[in-house]
């Protein structure tokens, strides 16, 4: 028997037993899930109603995601999946899904905000970067010197992020779909929805720990 998205099978709204009056047809056919993973890419083609080509990801390891308040997206490795609102084991098996929150590898992210804004992202970059202050700085022409101090002024950064940019790696969400369209792009957690997500994955561990 294959897989079919009919609803045929179902019961009524009142409970009734449908009448089987016909068998299934290709339009009603469905796949097999990709359940895409971590790992070196593989992407296969697939044709589908209409001529039409969709990419199913087997194995995803990068992807790309927006920093919305700092208007910049970054191509970044994906570490690994963190939590899962519909199912542990998506975690467990590191299974990417839209919707999954992961973690990313912070460094294309730091690397812009310290060009972008000519300081460093965290206080420990900065005590490191007056330790090395006895070497040359670089020249920067008045009209650059101004242009930096009118950025900086906006360069607030959520302290949860900040964190998480000390530890290398950050939260984020993914928001396309791995075996539709075979990639693993999102946005980076910031705001409630970051505090949100570090609750849950707080709660979770003391559960595990309990349980142990």
């Amino acid at each position: 028997m294959g897989i079919s998205r009919s609803s045929r099978h179902k019961r009524s709204a009142t409970g009734a037993q449908r009448a089987h009056y016909r068998k299934k047809r290709k339009f009603e056919l469905g796949r097999q899930p990709a359940n895409t993973r971590l790992g070196p890419k593989r992407i296969h083609r697939v044709r589908v109603r209409g001529g039409n080509v969709k990419f199913r990801a087997l194995r995803l390891d990068t992807g790309n995601f927006a920093w919305a308040s700092e208007h910049t997206t970054r191509k970044t490795r994906i570490i690994g999946v963190v939590y899962n609102a519909s199912n542990n084991e998506l975690v467990r098996t590191n299974t990417l899904v839209k919707g999954a929150i992961i973690q990313v590898d912070a460094t294309p992210f730091r690397q812009w905000y310290e060009a972008h804004y000519a300081q460093p992202i965290t206080k420990k970059g900065t005590k490191a970067q007056a330790a090395a202050s006895g070497e040359e700085p670089a020249k920067r022409s008045n009209h650059l010197q101004r242009k930096l101090e009118e950025r900086r002024k906006d360069s607030k950064i959520d302290p949860l992020l900040e964190q998480q940019f000390v530890a290398g790696r950050l939260y984020a969400s993914i928001s396309s779909r791995p075996g539709q369209c075979g990639r693993a792009d999102g946005y980076i957690l910031e705001g409630k929805e970051l505090e949100f997500y570090v609750r849950k994955l707080r709660s979770g561990k003391q559960k595990h720990g309990h349980s142990a």
